[in-house]
């Protein structure tokens, strides 16, 4: 294919060197010049046949391309989508960004006007995300193994959506069908909240050099996205403040109990069947594979896949049929 990716950070900067790597024709843009200049030195030592170029407009990345990848945070989104659809550009667009019901909206308003008009839109969310970020940080082999939200709305076009999942199936990625909101809903629980909680641990012992000095293994784990940009996680955050209002209220509701257990007579005993539940869900998590399953390549059916937990490994040539595996 020929793809342009607009953003060259973490994830776009990945998934430039995954999709040159497979032998895809690969065009990079990036708003900052000195992360154009990074990305081009890195396009000269790459390997012959897995190399990339890097333009200065978005107007010369998506030039031609099939693919066009919104890899930008979501205040930008809606600005690549104008200079898009002032281009009068016809190929299909997807995004990588945290939130997707937001999204979804700014496409909505951007489909038709009168400088143009998008072919086809499938969001999607690659669940491969770093404490670091930028560019630099980039790594081919980011999504083997990681789990992809592919978007499949009513108004989805199924075709589009399988070319997406084939691609992104094909560098190693896992996708799961969901709809904007399925996706909002559930990442703000176990992505969104979880960067909140680490900020506020991490702030917690700002000032207390003991605690600092004495953080060992638990602090590391519980506070490493608190090294995220506060840009970036305010923007995924904000832009799913509904959905992670509510899963920040769960969040704070089971911590009332843990310090309603602290205040018990005997809070060792009182905290055994709090703590249980986490215990139970960390233990089995990531879910492991029960059986693998050939299904129709069907809007109701994928749905319904995802619905209960389970991914895609491949889609046919034909695109009759997808290979997916239930969770166990």
């Amino acid at each position: 294919m020929h793809v342009a990716v607009v953003g060259l950070g973490l994830i776009g900067g990945s998934l430039l060197r995954a999709l040159a790597a497979q032998g895809h024709q690969v065009l990079g843009y990036d708003a900052d010049p000195a992360t154009r200049a990074l990305a081009r030195t890195a396009a000269a030592r790459a390997r012959a046949g897995a190399r990339w170029q890097v333009t200065s407009a978005v107007a010369d990345a998506a030039k031609g391309a099939d693919l066009v990848v919104l890899a930008v945070p979501l205040p930008a989104v809606g600005t690549v989508l104008d200079e898009l659809a002032g281009l009068a550009y016809t190929g299909l667009v997807t995004d990588v960004t945290s939130v997707k019901a937001a999204v979804r909206d700014l496409v909505a308003g951007r489909l038709a006007t009168p400088h143009g008009q998008l072919a086809g839109f499938v969001g999607g969310h690659p669940m491969a995300g770093r404490e670091t970020s930028g560019f630099a940080s980039g790594d081919p082999e980011l999504f083997a193994g990681a789990t992809w939200a592919l978007c499949l709305e009513p108004d989805t076009s199924l075709r589009d959506w399988l070319e997406l999942a084939a691609l992104w199936t094909s560098i190693g990625a896992r996708v799961v069908p969901a709809t904007a909101d399925e996706h909002d809903r559930a990442v703000a629980a176990v992505s969104h909240v979880p960067h909140l909680v680490a900020a506020a641990l991490a702030a917690s012992v700002a000032g207390d050099p003991l605690a600092l000095t004495l953080g060992a293994g638990s602090f590391r784990d519980g506070t490493r996205v608190a090294a995220q940009s506060p840009a970036l996680v305010a923007a995924m955050c904000g832009g799913n403040s509904t959905a992670v209002d509510a899963a920040l209220a769960q969040a704070q509701a089971a911590l009332d109990g843990a310090r309603a257990a602290l205040a018990a007579a005997d809070p060792i005993a009182a905290l055994r069947p709090w703590l249980a539940t986490g215990h139970e869900v960390r233990t089995g998590w990531p879910p492991e594979a029960a059986s693998t399953i050939a299904l129709p390549a069907r809007a109701d059916t994928l749905l319904r896949l995802g619905g209960v937990g389970g991914w895609l490994t491949a889609v046919a040539p034909d695109r009759a049929t997808v290979t997916a595996v239930r969770p166990g």
